[in-house]
């Protein structure tokens, strides 16, 4: 799926002066580290960069008119069925990344339906114009209720409650490493000229070459193999961990048990971009202007889970998760347009779309709650 930056639509002139703003500070980066930095701190710096990576600077990211639609902008059932589990655990709520806001203000209007409001429903935020943005949908969609929402900008000591990351752990930042004549190696990025380009060169840590012979250990790995690892994984796991005193954590987000990940046939890795709807590999491209994920080994984190003393609750498919917090009997008091409703069900739940590609993964402290959510179709066998 290689494109040259002519295969896509153009920027905005204003849109490629940002760009090349956070291009030269990558590159004032890599000239300041011996002409290399691990593709894992620029894909940090173009995500994150203070004021220019695509999370922190004012870019239309989400919906129709950005460059991806989240399962919680397709339908608001999707965020009432995350509402009932919500319910079930009680307590606050705390939203990492929101987002335009559209799922916390679902998620609050179903809750009040359900005459089960929180005191609080917390976002963690980096982003001050993605945290303006949600003011204003929350404000729109559900007035009465916006003095619940409370913004941080950084885990509050002590958590009792529901915890939801949608679409937030394939946003990390992942080393790309590859397996040439038996030997690892990672892949950084340096210069040519001007240009961003890949370089081979040695593994940057050795936690990072820990978890890279533990993967070949456990996986047949052909040669001229690559892939990526997620090396900041645990650290948010335990930070998560360290805050929550009771309740859950529910993670939704696309990739595969680590067998599936680290497949034979998925020898080029699992990283891609996003760029008004298009998805495609290009990672050097305009910096700051497209998104850049990597799918989840979700044995990783359900190791991270248990080294930090959770517990793994429950591991199953979007589709399955939906069926089994009842979104058939939602649809049928939705309201919704019968057409529409059919498109939005089947974006979420069918096969080809979003319902075997998504996983939601259950954790929890101090909660022997069986969330209604993963009753049936349990796959943590896999794991």
């Amino acid at each position: 799926m290689s494109v040259e930056s002519r295969d896509l639509p153009k920027p905005a002139k204003d849109a490629l002066i940002h760009s090349q703003h956070l291009a030269d500070q990558i590159k004032a980066e890599i000239q300041a580290h011996n002409g290399l930095i691990p593709f894992a701190r620029f894909m940090d710096l173009c995500l994150y960069a203070p004021g220019l990576g695509y999370y922190s600077a004012g870019l239309h990211k989400f919906g129709e008119q950005g460059d991806f639609v989240t399962a919680p902008e397709i339908s608001p059932l999707f965020s009432s069925c995350l509402a009932h589990q919500c319910a079930e655990v009680g307590g606050d709520i705390l939203e990492f990344g929101a987002g335009r806001g559209v799922m916390a203000a679902d998620i609050l209007l179903a809750l009040e339906e359900q005459d089960c409001l929180p005191e609080h429903y917390f976002i963690l935020e980096i982003s001050p114009d993605l945290k303006q943005r949600q003011q204003s949908m929350i404000m729109k969609k559900a007035p009465a209720l916006f003095d619940r929402v409370v913004w941080l900008e950084q885990l509050p000591d002590v958590f009792n409650g529901t915890v939801l990351a949608n679409e937030v752990l394939d946003a990390m930042p992942v080393h790309v490493f590859n397996i040439t004549n038996n030997k690892v190696a990672e892949l950084h990025i340096g210069l040519k000229g001007d240009e961003f380009v890949w370089q081979t060169g040695d593994v940057s840590s050795d936690a990072l070459q820990d978890q890279i012979e533990k993967i070949k250990t456990e996986n047949t790995l052909p040669d001229h193999y690559q892939s990526e690892l997620n090396l900041a994984l645990s650290g948010w796991i335990n930070s998560i961990a360290d805050m929550l005193q009771q309740g859950v954590v529910v993670l939704i987000d696309y990739g595969y048990p680590r067998h599936e990940y680290y497949h034979l046939q998925r020898s080029s890795g699992t990283l891609m971009c996003h760029y008004q709807h298009r998805a495609h590999d290009n990672l050097l491209l305009w910096p700051g202007l497209q998104d850049i994920t990597a799918h989840v080994d979700f044995t990783a984190v359900a190791e991270a889970a248990v080294d930090a003393g959770l517990s793994v609750d429950g591991f199953v498919t979007q589709a399955h998760f939906l069926m089994n917090s009842g979104i058939e009997q939602l649809m049928a008091k939705s309201g919704i347009d019968p057409i529409e409703l059919n498109q939005q069900i089947k974006r979420l739940i069918l096969p080809d779309a979003m319902g075997e590609m998504f996983k939601v993964m259950c954790l929890s402290k101090e909660c022997d709650i069986a969330l209604s959510g993963f009753a049936q179709f349990d796959m943590r066998g896999r794991l």
